[in-house]
């Protein structure tokens, strides 16, 4: 028989509990869906991180070391028992593993996003189902709006969810686990809260209000993914640096939006443009995206993957953007120093054209 009379099924694969699991059952849905037919066994990782991302070769190599133990886990499940029964009526014979990582060419920022890319190459590869583990998480510990069978379902592949034995984790578990996130984003909302502040005793509590509020409502969307301590020290120094260059940002946007409003001819142009920011992770991406709004003159209307559409209300505001200073400020809080030496949103060809607003 051909591989093209084969049957294929596509599993996600992320950091998992229950990953071990899912292997199993792909294997057994492989084995009743096709009695007599070629199985290929499809393992496929939705990378978070793009292939330019400094901390890539690390990431990338971790989702190649789960992709590398798929294989053993087949051979475990479709090998021969040792009482000399198969074990899986015969399939290691028609079975073919094919582990591939997708999406290092763009940015998956939402489920959505992720289940675009697993449902592309799911139509390029012909596949004939989807089994989802019940871990699978690409958003890391933060909550997804929809199941990913749900986001997977948009699609024409038939999905499944695999059964999930686990015992249910307390709440009090959940909470202590994502404790130090929500610590973490309070931090920083209040140390740009107060750096805009007079820091009179009222903007101490205020403050402290305004960064309770954000991180109980945006710390599930900003802090999805743990980082090393080490990491998290180094960026929150980084940004330390940062408020006052984004400070001085805003003078200077004000002061020219002021020029532009007292003008008797009021020299407005406003304009819709795309910038496809080299920039990655949620917390990158939100604070470019808010950076670029508190910045007078510009403001993010949408983000999808890399591209910001953003509406400019002058062509000064334009050039300003696509000179690259914003971005390349939190390149470097998020990824250090290298990372702000790529080069510019005009060097690049990443200036897209504009709409008129």
């Amino acid at each position: 028989m051909s591989d093209t009379d084969a049957h294929r099924i596509l599993v996600p694969v992320g950091d998992s509990d229950t990953l071990r699991d899912t292997v199993s059952y792909a294997v057994e849905q492989a084995s009743a869906a096709a009695p007599n037919r070629p199985v290929e066994l499809h393992f496929v990782v939705a990378a978070q991180t793009q292939s330019v991302n400094p901390d890539a070769p690390e990431e990338l190599g971790s989702a190649r070391e789960q992709l590398e133990r798929v294989p053993l886990w087949i051979e475990e499940d479709t090998g021969t028992e040792s009482d000399g029964s198969d074990a899986a009526d015969g399939l290691s014979d028609r079975v073919t593993v094919v582990t591939e990582i997708v999406g290092t060419d763009r940015y998956l920022f939402s489920p959505g996003d992720f289940a675009d890319a697993l449902l592309e190459y799911a139509a390029e590869a012909g596949i004939d189902q989807i089994v989802v583990d019940p871990g699978y998480n690409p958003a890391g510990t933060a909550s997804m709006l929809r199941p990913m069978s749900v986001e997977l379902g948009r699609g024409d592949v038939p999905v499944e969810t695999a059964p999930d034995d686990r015992p249910t984790q307390s709440a009090a578990l959940a909470r202590a686990a994502s404790l130090s996130k929500y610590l973490s984003v309070f931090v920083v909302s209040y140390l740009f809260y107060m750096s805009l502040s007079a820091w009179k005793p009222l903007d101490f509590l205020t403050g402290f209000v305004t960064a309770s509020i954000v991180s109980a409502v945006l710390a599930p969307v900003v802090a999805n993914r743990s980082a090393p301590l080490g990491l998290t020290l180094r960026r929150l120094a980084r940004l330390v640096v940062y408020a006052p260059y984004l400070v001085k940002e805003i003078a200077v946007a004000n002061l020219q939006v002021a020029y532009v409003v007292l003008h008797p001819d009021m020299p407005i142009d406003p304009e819709v443009v795309q910038l496809r920011a080299a920039v990655w992770g949620d917390g990158a991406v939100t604070t470019l995206a808010n950076s670029i709004t508190l910045t007078p003159g510009t403001l993010t209307v949408n983000v999808s993957e890399r591209s910001f559409d953003i509406h400019s209300l002058t062509a000064d505001s334009r050039e300003d953007l696509f000179d690259g200073g914003l971005e390349r400020a939190v390149r470097f809080v998020f990824y250090g120093r290298a990372a702000a030496r790529i080069p510019t949103p005009r060097e690049r060809g990443d200036d897209g054209e504009g709409r008129d607003g």
